[in-house]
Formats: C-alpha cells, sequence, structure tokens
C-alpha cells in the first residue's frame, strides 16, 4: 500500500517552488528602477521517484515533485564585456572631445575676438603707417593694435595653461576613483567567494562588483575575466588591477605644468613597478591631451596648441623687428627693435612692443 503522504509531499513541493518564484518575482519588481540590478529566476529540477522495490499493479511511479535549486542572476557575461568595452571607449571619446570643445571655444575662430581678426587689423595698421609717415594718430593705432595682438597671445597661451592644470587635477582626482573602485571590487570578491562555498546566493553582490566594474572600464578601459570560485580579475593596460582579492594601484605622476616639457605618468605602486598604458577610458583620453607638444606635431593637443602661440609670436616679432631694425625712428635711433620677448616665460606670453609712444614707433 502507498501512503497518501508522497503524494501531499510532493503538492508541498509545488507550493515552496511556486511561492520562491513570487517572491523572486516581487523582488524583479521592486528593483525594476534599480541601477545595477540584474533580473534574476528561480532554477527548478525535478524530483525522480525513488525505486523502492516492485509495487503490485504499478508499472512506473511519479516523480516526487520539484525542487528549488537556486536563484539565478539573468546576466550576460558577452554582454557585460561588451558595455564595458563601450564604456572605456565612450569615456574616451568624451574626455577628448571635452578638452578638443574648450580648447576651440578658447581660440574664437572664427570672429571678431580671434587672433586672425586682431593680426588683420595689426597690418591694417602699418598700412596706415606707410600711407602717413607722419600721422601720429596712424602710428598710435598701430601701437594699440600691436598689444592687442601681444595681449591675445597671452592670454590664449594663459588659458591653455590653465585648462592643462585643470585637466590634470581632474585626472589625479579618477586615479583616486579608480584605486577606491578596485579595492571594492576585491573585497567583493572575498565576499563572494565565501558566500557561493557555503552555498548562499550572492547575485546582489556580483551586481554591486559589475557596476564597480563598469566604473573601472569607464576610468581606464578596464576589461574582466571570471575565475571558477566566482571571484572576477579586473586588468588596464593588460595587466590585473584586480586579481581575487588583492587590489594593485596606481599613481599619477611626472609633469606639473605644461611647460613642464614632461610626460604625465601613471605607474603602479605595487608588484611589478612600471609605467600603465591606457589605450581607453576618461583617465587615457586626459593623458593624451597631457601629453608634451613634439616637432612632428602629433603631442598633446594642449601642449601642440600652446606650441603653435609660441610659434606665432616668436614668427611675429622676428618678421617684424627684421623690417623695424632697418628703419630710423623720428628721434634719430636706427636699429630700434619693435617687439620684444621675456626670457624664462613662453613666448607668447612674454612677447611686448618696445615703443611705448607714436613717435618711437615710426621706422
Amino acid at each position: 500500500m502507498v501512503s497518501t503522504f508522497g503524494s501531499l509531499a510532493t503538492a508541498y513541493s509545488g507550493l515552496a517552488a511556486a511561492r520562491a518564484g513570487i517572491d523572486v518575482t516581487g523582488q524583479n519588481i521592486a528593483n525594476a528602477g534599480t541601477t545595477g540590478y540584474t533580473r534574476q529566476r528561480v532554477t527548478q529540477s525535478s524530483v525522480p521517484a525513488v525505486q523502492t522495490g516492485f509495487v503490485r499493479g504499478t508499472a512506473a511511479l511519479a516523480g516526487q515533485g520539484v525542487s528549488v535549486d537556486g536563484i539565478a542572476r539573468l546576466g550576460s557575461l558577452t554582454l557585460d564585456a561588451g558595455v564595458r568595452v563601450a564604456a572605456g571607449s565612450s569615456a574616451y571619446a568624451d574626455a577628448r572631445a571635452t578638452a578638443l570643445s574648450a580648447l576651440e571655444t578658447g581660440l574664437q575662430e572664427p570672429g571678431t575676438n580671434g587672433l586672425a581678426a586682431k593680426l588683420d587689423a595689426f597690418w591694417s595698421a602699418w598700412a596706415g603707417v606707410a600711407a602717413h609717415p607722419d600721422d601720429p594718430g596712424a602710428a598710435s593705432t598701430l601701437l594699440g593694435a600691436a598689444g592687442t595682438v601681444a595681449s591675445t597671445l597671452a592670454s590664449g597661451s594663459k588659458a591653455l595653461d590653465q585648462q592643462w592644470s585643470t585637466t590634470r587635477a581632474t585626472v589625479a582626482s579618477q586615479v583616486t576613483q579608480l584605486n577606491d573602485a578596485a579595492k571594492q571590487v576585491a573585497d567583493l570578491n572575498g565576499q563572494i567567494r565565501s558566500a557561493l562555498a557555503a552555498g548562499g546566493n550572492a547575485n546582489e553582490l556580483v551586481d554591486q562588483r559589475d557596476q564597480l566594474t563598469e566604473q573601472i572600464a569607464s576610468l581606464a578601459g578596464g576589461t574582466v575575466r571570471t575565475n571558477a570560485d566566482g571571484t572576477a580579475d579586473v586588468l588596464i593596460g593588460g595587466n590585473p588591477i584586480v586579481q581575487g582579492t588583492d587590489a594593485r594601484a596606481v599613481a599619477l605622476g611626472g609633469a606639473t605644468a605644461l611647460h613642464d616639457g614632461a610626460a604625465v605618468t601613471l605607474t603602479w605602486t605595487s608588484g611589478q613597478a612600471g609605467a600603465v598604458t591606457l589605450s581607453g577610458g576618461s583617465i587615457g583620453g586626459a593623458l593624451s591631451l597631457l601629453a608634451p607638444a613634439n616637432a612632428q606635431g602629433t603631442g598633446g593637443a594642449l601642449a601642440q596648441a600652446s606650441a603653435s602661440y609660441d610659434a606665432v609670436a616668436t614668427k611675429l616679432a622676428a618678421a617684424v623687428n627684421a623690417v623695424h631694425t632697418t628703419g630710423t625712428t623720428p628721434d634719430g635711433t636706427t636699429g630700434a627693435a619693435f617687439f620684444a620677448l621675456a626670457a624664462g616665460v613662453p613666448a607668447a606670453q612674454g612677447l611686448s612692443v618696445v615703443p611705448t609712444d607714436a613717435g618711437a614707433s615710426d621706422p
């Protein structure tokens, strides 16, 4: 005779599984607006019948209900990896686009406040002096236009200095964020590994870790590789910043001002020392902007723009002085320079007009 208690147990298992499903559905609905939450579902399996021997009149026995095996996250490693790649690429491009947009705005070209317009006015003023060499008004206009060119070059160069310093300060803050996120991922790895080893549920912990790994990817273009024990390693520049429950740190060094002429560096502070090479993330984008200028014009955008200002100032002074020194001023002075370049400062910031009155500027 077969006991009816088995049937009751089977029915109970179904009710328990349905209750678990309702609980998980409620959890999903409650967190529909929660950032970083991954939808979950109950995983079930059929409980097979127990063959205890021949039962008269029964060719086969029904199973013993359903077993709730766990609660699975409906995440995708492939999609998550794609999100991290996109986050790194997007943050890199955004960092550069923001800085280049600010640089373009500062140039004020084309426009009446741009350097090109100021130079046009300067050359026109020279034409006025040539047409009316004895007119003090024409000479005064020339000196005013020359001073405007010098101040425009100086203000443009100083604005780049400030933008460079601001960008570096932002990167320093982001490096601190990167190190903090790496430490948190390592701590979560330990919690996840312990929870899984004890047969517990680590879904929410994994959600938190995924948010942090995406943050790392956005900062430094990081990639993730998962391990069999539930931990995840995070790599930046091809080297691990998180490995299991261990986190490494990076530090910002090198140049502290645009005109130092050196590179801003990102290096490991522990383990195998060396430079960290980033091809993505907001930190990578900013470092590319902070790079020093080079003769090929392929250096950092800010340093190259500053070098261009200096080149204009140097060439302008040389070209104007080459002509001005061949003439004689109304007071009989010969070989007088029109522009001077101060030593010890960038050329664009050290350009000044030598004549101080209209009479002295007339070659």
